[in-house]
């Protein structure tokens, strides 16, 4: 199964703009995985199973080095991406 996610990362930290490339940076490591970033967001499309594992792995990551982040996703089941 195939899965669509939009995420927002939200560091509560004055210089927040590393927190968030770090964040996109790590997530475009992932080979199986088609990641697209806009101003406002980041689109990860893939099987279902590596998406969830690979948001779950970098959430942690981004909580263990960086603290305190809210987090918005929205989860669409299928491949959604714009190609």
């Amino acid at each position: 199964m195939k899965l669509s996610v939009e995420i927002s990362k939200y560091p509560l930290h004055q210089d927040y703009i590393p927190f968030i490339k770090g964040f996109i940076e790590r997530l475009n490591e992932y080979d199986n995985l088609k990641v697209i970033t806009n101003t406002l967001s980041t689109q990860i499309f893939g099987d279902y199973d590596l998406v969830m594992k690979v948001i779950n792995t970098e959430i942690k990551r981004s909580y263990e080095e960086f603290g305190k982040a809210i987090f918005v996703c929205k989860f669409l089941c299928g491949d959604l991406s714009p190609e």
